[in-house]
This record gives C-alpha cells, sequence and structure tokens, in this order.
C-alpha cells in the first residue's frame, strides 16, 4: 500500500517560515504572534506577497522586520517574494495571538489586559486597574512610568512580590 503524501502549499509554508522570524523590539514574539501579518498571496508562478501592517507608523523596526520577513521566506527555498505594507486598518494589540500573550507572560512582560477595540461608551483607561504582575499573579501593582523600554510598553511594579515588570499596552 503506497500512502500519499501532500507537500505544503508555498502559502503555507510561507506560512511557517514567519513563525521563525522575532520581533526585534520583543525578540519571545514571532511577527505572526504580533499580528503584523495580515497576508501571504501567491501571484500565480511569481513572487510571494507578504502583506505587513507595522505596530505604528514611525516603527523603527519596520525596515528591519521587512528584510527579515524577505529572508525567511526565500532561506525556506519559495522563491522571491515581495513585502508590501498596508496601513489600513490601523494594528491593534487585539491582533496579539492568543500563543503570543502567553509568550509575552512567560517572558515576564504583562500581555494587554481586555481589548483595545472602543465600542459604544465604554470609556477608554489611560490608566488600567489592576494590570496583573507576571511574576506573582498579583492585580496589586501600580504604574511606574507610561513608557517602559519601547512606546507600546509601560513600566510597573508589584506591591506584593514588589518586582518591576513592563506591561504591553492596548492598542
Amino acid at each position: 500500500m503506497t500512502i500519499a503524501t501532500t507537500a505544503p502549499s508555498r502559502i503555507d509554508a510561507a506560512w511557517t517560515a514567519l513563525d521563525a522570524v522575532p520581533d526585534p523590539e520583543v525578540p519571545v514574539l514571532s511577527v505572526r504572534d504580533l499580528g503584523i501579518v495580515r497576508e501571504v498571496l501567491e501571484h500565480g508562478d511569481g513572487p510571494i506577497e507578504v502583506v505587513l501592517t507595522p505596530t505604528y507608523s514611525g516603527c523603527p523596526a519596520t525596515e528591519v522586520i521587512a528584510e527579515s520577513v524577505r529572508e525567511a521566506v526565500v532561506a525556506a527555498g519559495l522563491g522571491p517574494v515581495k513585502v508590501t505594507q498596508r496601513l489600513a486598518p490601523a494594528w491593534t494589540t487585539d491582533w496579539i495571538s492568543p500563543e503570543g500573550r502567553a509568550k509575552l507572560l512567560a517572558y515576564g512582560i504583562a500581555p494587554p489586559s481586555g481589548s483595545a477595540a472602543v465600542a459604544g461608551d465604554r470609556k477608554v483607561r489611560i490608566r488600567p486597574p489592576g494590570v496583573a504582575c507576571p511574576r506573582c499573579g498579583s492585580a496589586d501593582t501600580e504604574r511606574l512610568s507610561a513608557f517602559g523600554s519601547t512606546a507600546c510598553k509601560a513600566l510597573h511594579r508589584c506591591l506584593a512580590c514588589r518586582e518591576p515588570f513592563e506591561y504591553f499596552k492596548p492598542i
């Protein structure tokens, strides 16, 4: 009996290759975990197109990410690649995958709490209450600074275990 095997499509293989491309600012996350890879398209026998939405339009890592994406797809033997930026809709922390949120927590960064989407009359909180400490889980925390090592993170301290930590702000 012969078992037929099906090779993954170029699109599937490209998505797999992108799983290994780390975000330069938070290297525990891949560009897929972060949700900045919006689409992978195949145009016949031509180049694969990877559509990226940067975390914000002035992100200094945008060019590094695009080059890393190109290198990963070519290294996977998938031929030439075209990287396109899509700015609308704007990236949101809602696009961080559940796996990405778990990786942030395991790395010691509190993932964004709740949804960044504003619906109806819900208020947007500049200082979310009770950001849970990624080390001990306590919600008895305080914000020390609106900005951490990058603009997308804030510096907090746990009042229970006294450890400082970064919080990935919902955007």
